[in-house]
Parts: C-alpha cells; structure tokens; sequence
C-alpha cells in the first residue's frame, strides 16, 4: 500500500509543476495545486478524468456547465470532453486519468 496526506505535499510553481503521485496502466494520479488567479486552461485527455478539489474552491467548467467546488467535490470527465479549472484564492486538486494511457493517447515517437 501507499499513500499520500495531499494537505502536506509543497509544490513549487503551481500548475507548472504537477506531482504525479502514481502511474501505471490502471491510472495515472496527478496533484496540482493552483495559486490564487491560476487555470488549467481549456482542456482534454484521451482519459476518463475525475478531478477532486482537496482544498480550496475552484471553478470547474466544461461546455455550457459550471460548479464552484469546494473540498471534497468530485467531477468526472468522458475522454475527450473539453474542460478547465480556475481558482481566485488558490485550490489543491488531485487529478486521476483512467486508464493510462487512453487510447489514442500520444505518446512520441517509437524507439527506433
């Protein structure tokens, strides 16, 4: 087993330096943590995406739909739905893509 307490970790530079928490070919976990004013701009994966607010409230859109999340709401995301979150006060968000990768998913070039 591991785990991870997600109100301790640091990041330094906010949504420029994601945590991946763990990856493998179930899901990859991903902690974000937004400064006040910072986004995930509009956005997809090839992934389901679940996006939990650990801390902090954010405005998470997709379409014409939006939810102010505060801790403890969970979205869900179908592969290749368009999507952002932003924050005005800063948020901690966790980020699970299932599965990794989704299919179509791009992965650079092969090893020649």
């Amino acid at each position: 087993m591991r785990s991870w307490n997600l109100h301790e970790i640091e990041v330094e530079g906010g949504s420029r330096s994601p945590v991946v928490l763990d990856s493998d070919e179930a899901a990859r976990a991903v902690f974000i943590v937004l400064e006040p004013g910072q986004s995930l701009g509009d956005h997809q994966v090839k992934e389901h995406a679940f996006v939990l607010v650990v801390d902090g409230l954010a405005r998470v859109e997709a379409g014409s739909e939006a939810v102010e999340a505060g801790p403890g709401t969970l979205c869900m995301f179908e592969p290749d739905e368009r999507r952002s979150v932003s924050t005005e006060d800063g948020a901690r968000i966790l980020l699970l893509l299932a599965p990794w990768p989704g299919i179509g998913h791009y992965r650079g070039n092969a090893p020649s």
